[in-house]
């Protein structure tokens, strides 16, 4: 049976309409909202909208939380504030690419059409430009916590957040000039942090090999057990709450003639009053036909989970020179990140995830495990590293909550927050013109 719009199976006795303005222009009372994507910005924003008293349709063909927001590493710390394009990070990306077990893939067959927006992440990589991208962020940032109590309740945050830190380790002894620059961030931001010795390591980090020479503690920094279960049980909020999922792929937004959007999926048409696009890396293929793009890229990431591992982290640890981290969760021992740019089309390259075991392995060298599994997803990134955020030019009630690359699982609490303010036409409790989408 064909699933029913969003204006004729979806009644709420406490819904409310909502005006949204637009200048001096009043625009149709907003009552019925839809929600496309169900990762962690999806999901966050339509729990903050349900409970504003509208009603919340969110659509997407796979489970909550079953896309890109499955497989990160699980971090939601506040104090994750550097953009990733900084000059003394540029400076390292020519030997990154000659590097077969590097960082950063660019795949040849995919250059020609990274190129624009490799270009534009250079010219983000002024300092000038970092310093505002980190202020935005760090903003973005701060009641993250504070906002994942909120959407998901005190005894669910206590079973599924840590707040025990999190450590970066250097192969040199050397600070170079991006890690001078992330610490006159953090210094100027107030970020605490703690210098550790080779000695701190060892104790610390029992196993930890030789190559680790200094590191850096961040005793505030908080993970998740389990990306997906938090994403869940947001999700479960806005079911709870009287919002709906509806399991289909949107084709098209269509703007209607008597105000609103008619979503076009591969099963169903449904109206709605404002729509969010929370798509990740394929929001543009939404915005395009509306006549807005964002300058937005995939920086493909890839994980590898090791069940029963042999060593007990007290709590995450990154590899700066190699770019991945390594995060202890309930179901084991997650090894994610470094970047592949190559698009939404090109199939995985297992090696990716193969190259991750190697590296730990380099780190502890004792490390051992059950069958591990692969994955890869797709980081939805812009240039400057602060995601889009707010109204699409031109189009009084369709949103755009997209481009966090790195930070998804960090700021999608308070993103929903953000959206569902925006949309309602509610005081921001931020000020939302650092991640204005027309900014670029």
């Amino acid at each position: 049976m064909a699933a029913k719009p969003i204006d004729a199976g979806l009644t709420f006795l406490h819904s409310r309409p909502v005006n949204c303005v637009r200048g001096e222009k009043m625009l149709n009372p907003v009552r019925a909202v839809a929600v496309i994507g169900a990762g962690i910005v999806g999901v966050s924003a339509a729990l903050y909208l349900r409970r504003a008293g509208l009603e919340v349709i969110v659509v997407d063909p796979l489970p909550a939380g079953s896309a890109t927001s499955f497989g990160n590493a699980g971090m939601v710390r506040h104090d994750c504030n550097v953009p990733v394009a900084i000059p003394g990070m540029l400076r390292q990306v020519p030997g990154w690419l000659a590097d077969p077990l590097g960082p950063l893939v660019l795949r040849p067959g995919y250059a020609l059409t990274a190129v624009p927006w490799l270009l534009r992440w250079i010219r983000a990589g002024r300092m000038d430009r970092v310093n505002k991208a980190a202020d935005a962020l760090a903003i973005l940032h701060r009641d993250n916590l504070d906002c994942y109590r909120d959407l998901i309740g005190g005894p669910m945050f206590d079973d599924l957040i840590r707040k025990v830190g999190g450590i970066q380790v250097w192969e040199s002894e050397t600070r170079g000039l991006s890690d001078r620059i992330t610490a006159g961030i953090n210094a100027r931001q107030g970020v605490v942090t703690e210098p550790l010795s080779r000695q701190d390591l060892e104790r610390l980090l029992p196993g930890i090999s030789a190559i680790a020479r200094r590191g850096l503690l961040y005793p505030d920094n908080a993970h998740t057990i389990n990306p997906l279960r938090l994403v869940t049980a947001i999700a479960d909020g806005v079911r709870r709450g009287g919002g709906v999922f509806a399991a289909e792929r949107v084709l098209k937004i269509i703007p209607r003639e008597a105000g609103g959007y008619m979503l076009m999926t591969n099963t169903a048409n449904r109206k709605a009053d404002s729509v969010v696009v929370a798509a990740g890396a394929w929001s543009n293929r939404l915005l395009e036909p509306l006549g807005f793009s964002l300058p937005l890229e995939t920086e493909r990431g890839y994980h590898l989970m090791l069940p029963s591992p042999s060593i007990e982290l007290p709590m995450p640890v990154q590899m700066k020179d190699r770019g991945f981290a390594l995060t202890p969760m309930e179901h084991g021992l997650r090894l994610a990140g470094t970047v592949e740019i190559a698009g939404l089309e090109a199939p995985p390259d297992e090696r990716r995830s193969e190259i991750l075991l190697t590296h730990a392995r380099a780190l502890f060298p004792e490390l051992k495990g059950g069958e591990p599994t692969m994955w890869m997803g797709y980081r939805p990134s812009l240039p400057d590293s602060v995601p889009a955020i707010g109204r699409v030019p031109g189009h009084g009630s369709l949103f755009v909550a997209a481009g966090h690359g790195h930070t998804g699982m960090i700021g999608g609490g308070s993103t929903g927050r953000l959206v569902a303010e925006l949309v309602t036409g509610s005081p921001a409790f931020i000020d939302p013109a650092p991640y204005a989408p027309d900014r670029f």
